[in-house]
């Protein structure tokens, strides 16, 4: 559980910014050059690879080099982890909130 939860906290990290989150929505669309990734924000290309190099690390996304060129390519698999997590909440919160229902309308519980 807990190399489970480094895995999920690596994610949602890489997800807090909204940089890498515009990465991760474009390579949802097909892999992608750096340099055409780059393009579409306003910041120098090292600054932009510090913004790889944390999906990389997070295992949302992997990169391969081809001669000059290094496409990233989006890991799907790893957004798995968001899924199973966000499904796992939905399923605590509809019963607390099924409970919560309950308590309500019962009419036992009514003056």
């Amino acid at each position: 559980m807990a190399q489970y939860s480094a895995q999920l906290d690596d994610v949602f990290v890489a997800l807090a910014d909204p940089t890498r989150r515009a990465v991760v929505r474009r390579l949802g669309h097909a892999p992608t050059s750096v340099g055409d990734l780059a393009r579409e924000f306003p910041m120098t290309l090292p600054s932009f690879m510090k913004h790889v190099r944390t999906l990389e690390s997070s295992g949302l996304i992997r990169t391969v080099k081809q001669g000059r060129v290094r496409t990233c390519v989006l890991n799907r698999e790893r957004l798995g982890l968001l899924d199973d997590w966000l499904a796992e909440q939905r399923r605590v919160w509809e019963e607390r909130t099924d409970r919560l229902e309950e308590f309500v309308t019962d009419e036992r519980n009514e003056p």
